[in-house]
């Protein structure tokens, strides 16, 4: 089996990919349904995102334990917190990974101008899943060289939008647009809490993929930091732009807001271009997802929480087997979230995958301040980021309170089963934890 890993590089842009690939993709449409005034939530979710980033820096830092946040979560709270972190993380990821996918096939239905009916639609982003999965057998390298390539799809438009757009920038559109359905303002930084923080979802993919980069405990917080980072200014920069250049109702009705915006400035050609480059970043993002998506459960699996096929790799180090099962149930998840149209879709993916990606954040940042004491981490540093630390767990809170009645009730009922799912896997660590007493009082 190759012991090939990956760098802080490929991690690092494995990250970024992360992020931005899927958030920027139809970001400037869904925060046109509440405003420009939404770039006030982009002020309270970066500093939420960099409290975060910085924690999952920290832990990185500091753990000595394996697996990623779901390791940092055993050490408040025993096997049972490692296994509801890990099992809530997996179940956002297949949520997620299935909104990610439909982004994709919206953008390709603006590339070749079809009208899809909501089952082929479905067909088409189960399509989408399956060739990023089977992408993903030829193991971690080959999908940090391909995730290297296809960023481009997001960097050229983003970037040259962010440098080029401000020619085409009108600020009676911006300011036209601030509050279209005279919100309170605090009700429109609520509303668009849950967009904004999908954007930044990934910043602890690094973390998720630890077992699988070189010398973890220092490449993890560099690729936590710098991918964040590098979101932040791209989504900021993109999203104000072009508020100022396509009008608000435009942009609301658009699945492909980019390339909509680059036809407002040049052409329609040059809005077909970007519409594919942007479909290429957004399977990128998916592909690097899905691997990260089978390391997770492969991590789980090894823990002794999930079947052992999922354990199986190839010569590649790729996860095949366990990669197929998963890819089933995102199938299955698509056929079942069907909707009339593909934005609706959408949201109650976007919504429900936020939720259940912060569970496993609090237990993180839970984890932190006991880490802290074992290592011996010096008062006054402590006191820094133990404040740190509560800001991102009060943003946390704040977040999810944020997704909303339907997303709160199924990520609950989810997060219950899951206690059940532990009642009954359970056994098997008591029998190894009698196993491990017995040895320390007879020697064997």
């Amino acid at each position: 089996m190759s012991t090939k890993k990956m760098g802080v590089v490929q991690l690092t842009m494995l990250t970024a990919i992360n992020m931005v690939g899927s958030g920027i993709i139809l970001l400037p449409a869904k925060l046109a349904e509440i405003g420009t005034i939404s770039i006030l939530s982009w002020l309270v979710t970066a500093i939420g995102a960099f409290a975060l980033a910085y924690c999952f820096a920290q832990c990185g830092m500091l753990s000595r334990r394996s697996g990623g946040m779901f390791g940092y979560a055993e050490y408040p709270f025993g096997t049972t917190g490692n296994f509801i972190s890990n099992y809530t993380y997996c179940l956002s990821i297949l949520i997620g990974n299935v909104a990610i996918a439909i982004t994709a096939v919206g953008y390709g239905v603006g590339f070749f101008n079809l009208t899809l009916s909501p089952l082929n639609t479905c067909l088409a982003t189960v399509l989408v899943l399956w060739l990023t999965t089977v992408a993903n057998f030829w193991g971690s390298r080959m999908t940090g060289r391909i995730g290297g390539i296809t960023i481009w799809g997001v960097i050229i438009p983003v970037f040259g939008l962010c440098i080029i757009g401000w020619f085409w920038f009108k600020p009676v559109l911006f300011v036209s647009a601030w509050n279209p359905h005279h919100m309170p303002t605090l009700g429109a930084i609520s509303g668009s809490i849950s967009i904004t923080l999908w954007a930044f979802l990934g910043l602890e993919s690094a973390c998720a993929n630890a077992d699988a980069v070189d010398n973890p405990e220092r490449n993890v917080p560099i690729a936590v930091l710098g991918g964040t980072f590098g979101a932040a200014l791209i989504y900021i920069g993109s999203t104000s732009v072009i508020a100022g250049i396509v009008p608000n109702l435009q942009l609301v009705s658009s699945t492909a807001p980019f390339g909509l915006v680059f036809s407002y400035m040049f052409n329609s050609v040059v809005g077909k271009t970007i519409m594919a480059l942007m479909c290429m970043s957004c399977i990128g993002s998916l592909l690097g997802w899905q691997f990260t998506f089978a390391q997770v459960c492969r991590s789980g699996a090894e823990a002794g929480f999930y079947p052992k096929i999922f354990t199986a790799v190839t010569r590649a180090g790729a996860p095949v087997k366990g990669m197929l099962i998963l890819v089933l149930l995102q199938s299955a998840l698509s056929f079942m979230t069907i909707s009339p149209t593909l934005s609706k879709q959408f949201d109650v993916l976007l919504n429900l995958a936020v939720l259940t990606n912060l569970i496993p954040y609090v237990l993180s940042m839970a984890a932190l301040v006991i880490m802290q004491k074992l290592v011996s981490v010096s008062a006054a540093r402590r006191r820094v980021t133990n404040l740190i630390t509560f800001i991102a767990t009060t943003y946390t809170y704040y977040a999810i309170y944020n997704t909303g009645a339907d997303a709160l009730v199924w990520g609950g009922l989810a997060t219950f089963f899951g206690w059940t799912l532990y009642g009954i896997i359970s056994p098997r660590f008591e029998a190894e934890r009698n196993r491990r007493e017995i040895s320390a009082v007879t020697g064997d």
